[in-house]
């Protein structure tokens, strides 16, 4: 029974790559039980309580707010609600605020290689999107109760793309600076501090790294409240959450999520509002092109993986090489 209960004690599992990465963190509370506070006050005190605030403040209508003043409350709440209590929650439950959420630098080479990794990526993500809207209006118009079910995802989807869609508008370049430090630069920092450094290293010490950047990539999309980009933002997540872990620094997800942000802003910038439909449905003609994009990027970004995976193995030999000697 000793043994057991040995086992199922999520301190003494350690990840057979990388176990320094956990050691000496010892939660006051289950590492669950952790990642759980930091998923509800990711939850409640931005999206719910922060949200309700917003439109207390500006009314349901955010076309008519005034835009800085709504980019400033959007900036001070992922600083608040989110970027706070993840330096707040990790300094209470694990003390050693610089191991749980990755602070340390990283090498050029690494986040150049996720940086590729991601601009391989993004127009997957981009494409599948598309394939999915298709096969879901088709079923739409066969079955009325998938019908119904896109008419409300519509209506939310509306809401939320309203809402971002109003951080965006630029009119000078002093308006363009300050869109891409609340869009992507605050997002990049406050997110990844809590997800990928808090909430992930959380559930690291108790499941494996994989299970624990997925979950944390589950609760990441949900975040979001974005219905039709629900599976694209959960292997976002995911792939920001490998990127943690391989390189143990939280630098690296910091800057790929403010290199896919930066992409919707220049997208928007360039394209207009229409690049903030995620509800888009290609045409029967326009689908084979969207096919052939879609899989010859998902081959770029394997490639891409594999690179990492190489380069991962190689610097461990290297350092095991230079242990034994």
């Amino acid at each position: 029974m000793d043994e057991l209960n040995k086992e199922e004690n999520p301190q003494e599992k350690k990840s057979l790559e990388q176990p320094e990465q956990n050691e000496g963190l010892v939660p006051k509370i289950s590492p669950v039980r952790a990642g759980f506070i930091g998923l509800a006050g990711g939850f409640f005190f931005y999206q719910i309580f922060g949200g309700l605030l917003t439109y207390l403040i500006f009314g349901f209508d955010l076309n008519k707010a005034d835009t800085n003043a709504l980019r400033l409350i959007t900036m001070a709440g992922q600083v608040l609600f989110i970027l706070l209590p993840a330096l707040i929650f990790s300094k209470i439950i694990y003390e050693d605020v610089t191991k749980v959420l990755r602070f340390r630098s990283a090498p050029f080479i690494e986040i150049g290689l996720f940086t590729v990794a991601i601009v391989a990526l993004t127009p997957v993500l981009d494409n599948y999107v598309y394939i999915q809207n298709y096969y879901v209006d088709k079923l739409a118009g066969q079955y009325g109760f998938i019908h119904a079910a896109k008419a409300s995802l519509d209506s939310l989807n509306k809401l939320v793309e309203s809402s971002y869609g109003s951080l965006l508008r630029v009119r000078s370049a002093i308006d363009g600076a300050v869109v891409i430090a609340v869009v992507a630069v605050t997002p990049a920092v406050c997110e990844e501090l809590m997800f990928r450094g808090f909430i992930q290293k959380s559930f690291e010490l108790q499941y494996k790294s994989f299970r624990g950047a997925l979950l944390t990539a589950v609760f990441f999309a949900l975040y979001h409240f974005s219905p039709y980009a629900l599976l694209p933002l959960m292997m976002l997540g995911l792939f920001l959450g490998f990127a943690a872990y391989k390189s143990n620094s939280i630098l690296v997800p910091v800057v790929l999520h403010f290199v896919n942000n930066l992409f919707a802003v220049v997208l928007f910038l360039i394209f207009g509002e229409s690049e903030l439909e995620q509800s888009k449905v290609p045409s029967a003609g326009e689908i084979q092109t969207v096919y052939v994009s879609f899989f010859t990027g998902l081959l770029v970004f394997v490639l891409v993986m594999i690179g990492i995976n190489y380069y991962y193995r190689k610097k461990r030999e290297t350092q095991h090489a230079q242990t034994d000697q």
